[in-house]
């Protein structure tokens, strides 16, 4: 099967842009046969904590519905980040479509302080099955911490996901963590980040993927969007720079 990360430039706030930006990257996704596409934390609001609750939603909302019908026709999962409204509060969340299925919600289970304020934890792992292949996504500064990883390989996962907005130290940190486990545990990893300005950071972009020997297989730059996608069965990577409308291909 083949994984696609998306990274993205998302504007703070735009909903219905960057929802069509987002269908814009799904469309060349497919036409790269991607199976699964998964962009960065709370992509579709841009990561604005202090706009979360304001912007707040539910996966079931008609804005949604183009996803849903891009995935029908297509076969293709999707995984975009949205905040959306929980009993005790609002969820940093991934929303999920996948083909003729019901929509499902992945809630960040493990936040930073900076975050307890704006936020509440989600409470469970979500794993997808996609022909035969079993993807555990996270999201941002949990994907640090080396126990969420352990429960998501506990439950079977095969590949982790992580989706994340970071700026240039986190995106340190994440080349020296994700290489170890990608290896100590023979899990390939990939990452999607985002960039320009989120919250009160420049989030640096520099999407990977980590191959179950914790090597790099390819990145995407600092600056640009764009696609990178990993076929499971070769382990090889391909990618795509998107620069504004312009599509300039690396295959």
């Amino acid at each position: 099967m083949k994984v696609c990360i998306a990274q993205t430039k998302s504007e703070k706030g735009n909903i219905q842009r960057n929802i069509e930006s987002h269908l814009e990257l799904i469309k060349r996704a497919i036409q790269l046969k991607a199976d699964l596409i998964i962009f960065p934390e709370l992509s579709i609001s841009n990561y604005e904590p202090e706009l979360a609750e304001e912007l707040a939603t539910d996966i079931k909302s008609t804005i949604f519905d183009p996803f849903q019908e891009l995935s029908n026709k297509n076969k293709i999962a999707i995984g975009i980040g949205m905040p959306t409204k929980a009993t005790e509060g609002i969820n940093i969340s991934m929303l999920i479509f996948r083909s003729n299925k019901e929509r499902t919600t992945y809630a960040k289970q493990l936040l930073h302080a900076d975050e307890l304020p704006y936020f509440i934890s989600g409470k469970n792992q979500t794993i997808l099955t996609i022909k035969r292949v079993k993807i555990a996504v996270g999201i941002c500064y949990e994907t640090l911490q080396k126990e969420h990883f352990l429960n998501a390989k506990n439950q079977g996962a095969d590949i982790y996901i992580a989706s994340v907005a970071k700026p240039k130290s986190g995106i340190e940190k994440a080349y020296q963590h994700f290489p170890g486990i990608a290896k100590e545990f023979k899990t390939p990893i990939l990452m999607s980040n985002c960039v320009g300005h989120c919250d009160k950071f420049m989030s640096a972009g520099q999407s990977a993927v980590w191959n179950k020997k914790g090597e790099l297989i390819d990145q995407l730059d600092a600056t640009n969007q764009g696609l990178l996608i990993f076929d499971t069965k070769t382990e090889q990577a391909e990618k795509e720079i998107i620069a504004t409308k312009n599509m300039v291909s690396n295959e």
